[in-house]
């Protein structure tokens, strides 16, 4: 016992009770525990197998109750949704990849016509597999994610000056286009619907507002499918603005259509309920254009003062743009007119405020961004017709797709031979079946269709089938055969050019000249009204949201550096470009968290000798003082004050012209004395003729009366004090110039004259200045042919 108890107690530990009841209650915990198997010193020889019995027992049922740690898991569901977004991203991609690997094929089919098919098939591969197809084209996914980053590219690089000018007609095919489609078609329908009275159909269940409603649907032209044709066939910038413009205004008619219908679908429409529509639609599109145009304005604002993280700036420009989207749609506004006038409105100052590295990531951005969602709505357009619900109705289906036709060549036809007697450049044939062929149907009408309640309108899925139909047949057919089209018919196309600073230069010019034009006619035209913006724009609006001395920079020279920036890239990137030196400051690199100060140039590199600064001044003195003062601002144009510039060039010699023909003019009224050329004597053959013809019976050459006067045509001699001296009122020639161009004299017969006849004289010679000769036309205003006119 002593042996085992000095081998259960370490050395030194005292024998009393307490310290060995705590010495046991220690060992039962270990043993209890298992961790340490203290049975075999703490145990007797007789005990020993027991104990080693207990401890296995103990292993056991700690493998039982202890997991292994897992090396590989599967949790599929916590990465559910993202994961398929990411699959169905590559695979749009990859097929966007493949469909430009080959050459031929683009050239033949449309690339939404291909990507619709590859969501026919996705979507037939899913229901082979034997599971239900995802609802992937929703509508809340359509409207909030895949449509704004389309329409946002389209807004922010919209070409505004061909915009801007085909205005009025974009707005007459949006607007009165689109309410001429809505219910010519809507209208047709719902007649043929009820035709067959004795045959029953479910077609004859459909009421009138249904019907307005499934034509307000199709009616409008899709910007997607538009610009996904368009882009392709390279078509000529109008025929491109027309079209798209359209699928773009349209947007603010489709949606109040849309939901005026739709509310009044189970009751009867008033002529108030009329009225109130045509408030709802300025409401809706002039609120989405305000709304767009505060966000614009905001995000140029704050691009101001983003000079010192560069790296934010692009950030800026997505998240206020798609926040004004939003805010469109909260009020049930336009969300498309919103983004559009958002990217218009911020592009000139944010572009002046970021740099260029900022500038050409919002670019690629927006461009991938547009083109992934594009290709996305393709294939989910296939994917959701295999996998929804479908009703086919011949009579419907086929009616609708002759309808769409119908209405929109009509529409068509009817506003341009309207338009065109306002257009200083007219829409020809060849144009107009363009337009009319080119008014393609997307997503967005089967987005609006798939919103549709069924409790109110039962035949839901006969409108979606009638709605995917239309939209495959203006893809697939009229978007395969316009390209051959527009090359039969020999459709001007495209021009790839490269704007020059002469371009404009002569553009600028062009447009203060018309504005001139139009301000002296008194005609308020487009002209002056776009000169009255670009002043409040340059006073006022430039200093508040571009920094530094960029908001009072030119647009000339702001065109000049943008265009020396573009060619220094382009030259870099083809490899022609010299290298510049490490240590030249670079004006365009982005600059992360603080710009970089540029080196401070050496004073032994400097170009010119150091001047001192009183001799600066000096120089600057003189300059200021001898050098010609330019005009600070332009001057506005008025007809009521339109005075001559003293500055312009070449105004002097305006004035001494102007002087010299006042000179002239006194002269011609001061000559007493017409020039005149040798007559024929009085007996001439000629004069005899001349006299006879004239009158017969008082031919006589001789006078019978002493009492009426005679008049003598003698030849005029220097000497003679009734002859004329011709004074050459320009070169003031020689004195034998002048004899050589003196000639005869009408005068009466020499008489006795007395001192109180001579007045009486000189007043009978004033008045018997006769007609001259039949061969002298005397001077007039021909004789100064060469010298121009000038009043």
């Amino acid at each position: 016992m002593p042996g085992r108890t000095g081998l259960r107690h370490p050395t030194g530990l005292g024998k009393s009770l307490p310290e060995r009841g705590l010495l046991l209650l220690m060992v039962w915990l270990l043993l209890e525990g298992s961790v340490l198997p203290l049975g075999a010193a703490s145990s007797p020889d007789v005990t020993k197998k027991a104990d080693l019995d207990n401890h296995k027992v103990s292993e056991k049922r700690q493998n039982e109750t202890k997991k292994l740690f897992p090396v590989l898991s599967l949790d599929y569901e916590n990465v559910r949704t993202p994961f398929e977004i990411a699959l169905w991203v590559l695979l749009a991609s990859l097929m966007k990849l493949g469909f430009h690997l080959i050459p031929k094929l683009s050239s033949i089919v449309p690339e939404s016509c291909l990507l619709i098919v590859v969501g026919l098939l996705v979507g037939g591969l899913i229901e082979l597999a034997g599971e239900k197809v995802p609802p992937v084209l929703d509508s809340r996914l359509f409207f909030l994610c895949l449509l704004p980053p389309i329409i946002l590219d389209a807004g922010y690089f919209l070409p505004i000056r061909p915009f801007m000018e085909n205005l009025g007609t974009i707005l007459m095919f949006a607007v009165v286009g689109t309410l001429w489609n809505a219910f010519f078609i809507g209208g047709l329908l719902y007649a043929v619907c009820q035709i067959q009275l004795d045959n029953p159909s479910p077609l004859h269940q459909l009421e009138l507002l249904p019907c307005l409603l499934f034509g307000s649907i199709v009616s409008a032209v899709d910007p997607v499918a538009v610009l996904a044709v368009f882009e392709e066939i390279h078509i000529n910038e109008l025929l491109h603005i027309l079209v798209f413009g359209e699928s773009l205004l349209n947007d603010a008619v489709t949606v109040v259509l849309y939901h005026l219908f739709e509310e009044f679908s189970g009751g009867d429409v008033t002529v108030m309920d009329g009225f109130l529509g045509i408030i709802s639609f300025l409401v809706v599109a002039f609120g989405g254009i305000l709304v767009g145009a505060i966000y614009g304005i905001l995000a140029a604002f704050t691009s101001r003062f983003t000079s010192h993280t560069r790296v934010i700036e692009p950030l800026f420009v997505f998240l206020y743009s798609y926040m004004a989207y939003l805010s469109a749609e909260i009020f049930h506004l336009s969300g498309i007119m919103a983004l559009i006038a958002c990217g218009a409105v911020m592009r000139p100052y944010v572009e002046a405020n970021i740099s260029h590295k900022s500038h050409t990531t919002i670019k690629y951005f927006l461009k991938m961004w547009s083109s992934v969602s594009e290709t996305l709505i393709f294939i989910f357009l296939g994917v959701a017709t295999v996998g929804g619900e479908h009703v086919w109705n011949w009579t419907f289906v086929s009616v609708t797709v002759v309808l769409c036709l119908v209405a929109r060549i009509i529409g068509v036809v009817g506003l341009t031979y309207i338009i065109n007697k306002f257009r200083i450049v007219k829409l020809t044939t060849k144009d107009q079946f363009i337009i009319a062929y080119g008014g393609l149907r997307g997503a967005i009408a089967f987005s609006l269709g798939f919103l549709l309640d069924h409790h109110h309108f039962p035949m839901r899925e006969m409108f979606l089938t009638a709605i995917i139909t239309v939209i495959f047949f203006t893809v697939f057919v009229q978007g395969m055969t316009i390209k051959p089209l527009v090359e039969l018919l020999a459709v001007k196309k495209k021009q790839e050019a490269k704007r020059s600073i002469n371009e404009e230069i002569h553009t600028q010019f062009l447009d203060h000249l018309l504005t001139g034009i139009e301000d002296i006619c008194g005609h308020y035209g487009h002209h002056h009204w776009k000169d009255k913006l670009n002043r409040f724009n340059k006073k006022y609006v430039k200093k508040c949201l571009i920094a530094g001395e960029r908001s009072k920079e030119p647009q000339l020279i702001a065109f000049y550096h943008k265009l020396e920036m573009k060619h220094a890239i382009e030259m870099v990137e083809s490899g022609g470009g010299v290298k510049l030196p490490s240590a030249m400051p670079s004006t365009v690199s982005m600059q992360n968290i603080q710009p970089k100060k540029p080196p401070e140039a050496k004073p032994a590199e400097r170009a010119l000798p150091q001047l001192p600064k009183g001799r600066e001044e000096e120089i600057r003195k003189i300059l200021r003082t001898n050098l010609q003062r330019t005009r600070q601002r332009l001057r506005s144009y008025n007809r009521h004050t339109l005075v001559a510039d003293p500055y312009e060039d070449g105004i002097s010699d305006f004035l001494l012209k102007k002087q010299k023909m006042i000179e002239l003019e006194k002269k011609i009224k001061g000559m007493k004395n017409y020039l005149t050329v040798p007559a024929a004597p009085p007996d001439s053959p000629t004069l005899s003729r001349a006299r006879l013809a004239s009158d017969p019976q008082a031919y006589n050459l001789k006078s019978n009366s002493d009492s009426v006067p005679t008049i003598q045509v003698d030849l005029a001699s220097p000497q003679s004090p009734d002859s004329a001296s011709t004074i050459d009122e320009f070169t003031r020639a020689s004195k034998q110039q002048q004899e050589e161009d003196q000639g005869l004299m009408m005068k009466p017969p020499a008489g006795p004259r007395g001192a109180g006849q001579s007045g009486e004289a000189d007043g009978s010679r004033e008045q018997q200045k006769l007609m001259r000769c039949l061969s002298d036309p005397g001077p007039s205003a021909d004789e100064d042919e060469d010298e121009p006119f000038l009043p």
